[in-house]
């Protein structure tokens, strides 16, 4: 969602495909929605580009999950395989 939450995906060094960042979620209460996130400049590049999988960072917070249930619908219609990052205690690991 943010540039720091990008910088520590990149520290991790996993990770070697393309990012975009939304620099926020969605949370209509304080008046941002998908034009404040900037969601159509993702969805053209999208259409533009041979994208075959998108992974959802979002955080783990109401407004994060809403901001990813939004994403997944929005992608809905286009032949991409959408991914979330795990999350949670592995089994076992408790």
């Amino acid at each position: 969602e943010t540039p720091a939450d990008l910088e520590t995906i990149e520290q991790a060094g996993a990770y070697t495909g393309l990012y975009f960042v939304l620099m926020g979620y969605l949370s209509p209460l304080d008046g941002i929605g998908p034009d404040e996130l900037a969601i159509s400049r993702l969805l053209l590049i999208l259409d533009e580009n041979p994208v075959t999988e998108v992974i959802l960072a979002t955080n783990l917070t109401v407004e994060g999950q809403a901001t990813a249930d939004y994403l997944a619908d929005q992608f809905a219609s286009r032949e991409i395989v959408i991914s979330r990052l795990a999350r949670g205690v592995p089994a076992g690991g408790e």
